[in-house]
C-alpha cells in the first residue's frame, strides 16, 4: 500500500456578515497549524461573489501562508483559469514556485460560482470551453513554448515566460473534477493530476469515483500518454472528529447549518446539493450518505478506507475546510486525524501504525521472559555486591 498524503481544501467557507479580516487571519493560522501537524498539502480557492468564500486570489494567500510555514505544499484550489489571461496565470505560478522554493502547486478549474463568471459576461458553458483552451496554452508556456493564439477573451502574440519554474521539470498541476467529465478528460490529455472535489460530497459523486479515473486513463491512452499515476489523484471529503461521537455531534452544531444553507439557498452549484432540514438531519446526511464522517477518529479512518476501495486507489485525502465547529474544536479535529488516522495510511507497505503496534505486540509476547531475565540480573548483581563486601573484610 503506497503512502497516502493528507491535506486540506480551503475554499474557504465563512458566514456572510462576520469580520472578513479576522476570518482570513484564522485561515492563515489554520494552514500554519496543519504545517506543524505534518499535513502534506493545502489548496486555496478563488471566488469573487456570494459572500462566504472570500479569498479572491489564492496566489496572494499562498504567498502570505508560505512565510508562516516550513514544509507544507500550497496549491491554488483552484485558479479559475477561464477568468484570466493564461499567460499571467502561468507567470504568477512560476513566481510563486520560486518564492516558495518548490512548495507551490497549480490547481485549475472553470470557476464554480456562476455569480462570479456572470460579472465578466461569461456563462458556465463559456467557462468550461475556456478551461480547455487556456489549460492547453498554460501547459505549452510552462514547457517553454512561444504561443500566439486568440481566445474568446484574450489575444496572445508571441507570448512566453521569462522565468523557468523553480521545480524541474515543473510544479504539480491538477485539474478540478466535480460532476462532468471535463476535469478527468483534461487530466488524461495533458498528463496532470486530478482534484475530485464535488465527487465525494454527494452520494452520486461517491458512486462515480471509479469512473473519474476511467476517463483519465481512456483519454491518456487516446493521446498516447503513459498510464497515469494515481498518486496525482486527490479526493476532497468532509470530516469532523472528536474524542467521542457525541462530542463531535455537539461540536458541529456550532456552524453546520450555515454551511448547509449556503449550498441549499445561496450558491448556484447543483453538483454540491446537500440534504437536511434540521441539525440532526444534516449530520445524519453526512454520515449515512457515505460522503463524510462526523464522529471519532475510527469513523474517519473507516471513511478513508471506503474511499480507497470505491475509487480503486488515490494519492491524497484532502479534507474540505469548513467551520462546522468553533476554531478550538476544529483545530482539535485536525490534531486527532493527524494522531490517529494518518499513521494508518502512511509508511508504505508497513504503515506507521502497524509498525508501532507490531513493536508493542512483540514486546508484550516476550514480556514474561524479559521480566524474568531482569529479575535474575538484579539478583545476580545483588549477590555479586554482597560477595565483594564479604571479600573485602
Amino acid at each position: 500500500m503506497s503512502r497516502l498524503r493528507f491535506g486540506v481544501f480551503l475554499a474557504p467557507f465563512h458566514p456572510a456578515g462576520e469580520n472578513p479580516t479576522l476570518a482570513l487571519q484564522r485561515d492563515l493560522r489554520l494552514v500554519s497549524h496543519l504545517d506543524d501537524l505534518g499535513y502534506d498539502e493545502a489548496w486555496i480557492g478563488e471566488h469573487h461573489s456570494a459572500g462566504s468564500e472570500i479569498i479572491a486570489s489564492p496566489e496572494i494567500f499562498i504567498a502570505a501562508a508560505a512565510e508562516r510555514t516550513k514544509r507544507i505544499k500550497l496549491g491554488t484550489g483552484v485558479t479559475s483559469v477561464s477568468y484570466h489571461n493564461p499567460l499571467w496565470v502561468a507567470d504568477r505560478m512560476v513566481l510563486l514556485d520560486h518564492l516558495t522554493r518548490g512548495r507551490s502547486m497549480l490547481g485549475l478549474g472553470p470557476g464554480s460560482l456562476p455569480t462570479d463568471s456572470a460579472m465578466i459576461g461569461l456563462d458556465p458553458t463559456d467557462t468550461r470551453e475556456l478551461l480547455d483552451v487556456n489549460l492547453d496554452i498554460i501547459m505549452r508556456l510552462l514547457a517553454g513554448e512561444t504561443v500566439t493564439e486568440r481566445t474568446k477573451t484574450h489575444n496572445l502574440v508571441e507570448a512566453r515566460l521569462q522565468l523557468r519554474p523553480y521545480t524541474e521539470p515543473c510544479f504539480d498541476i491538477a485539474v478540478a473534477a466535480v460532476a462532468s467529465p471535463t476535469g478527468p478528460r483534461l487530466a488524461g490529455r495533458h498528463g496532470i493530476g486530478l482534484l475530485s472535489i464535488g465527487a465525494t460530497l454527494t452520494k452520486e459523486g461517491f458512486d462515480a469515483l471509479a469512473h473519474h479515473w476511467n476517463v483519465v486513463t481512456e483519454r491518456a491512452a487516446h493521446f498516447g500518454r503513459e498510464e497515469p499515476d494515481r498518486s496525482g489523484w486527490r479526493l476532497v471529503g468532509l470530516m469532523h472528529v472528536a474524542e467521542t461521537r457525541e462530542q463531535a455531534y455537539r461540536d458541529v452544531e456550532h456552524g453546520i447549518e450555515q454551511w448547509f444553507r449556503y449550498f441549499q439557498k445561496v450558491a448556484a452549484f447543483p453538483q454540491m446539493a446537500v440534504e437536511g432540514g434540521d441539525l440532526r438531519e444534516m449530520i445524519d446526511y453526512v454520515n449515512e450518505a457515505g460522503i463524510g464522517a462526523i464522529g471519532t477518529p475510527e469513523d474517519a479512518r473507516a471513511q478513508v478506507q471506503r474511499l480507497r476501495e470505491q475509487s480503486g486507489g488515490f494519492g491524497a485525502m484532502l479534507m474540505l475546510s469548513h467551520e462546522w465547529a468553533n476554531p478550538e474544536a476544529t483545530r482539535r479535529s485536525y490534531e486527532l486525524i493527524a494522531q490517529h488516522v494518518m499513521p494508518n495510511f502512511q509508511g508504505g507497505p508497513t504503515t506507521h501504525a502497524e509498525s508501532t503496534l507490531r513493536a508493542k505486540r512483540d514486546a508484550s509476547d516476550t514480556r514474561a521472559g524479559h521480566a524474568q531475565a531482569q529479575v535474575a540480573a538484579v539478583d545476580h548483581m545483588t549477590e555479586k555486591y554482597a560477595k565483594e563486601v564479604a571479600d573485602s573484610r
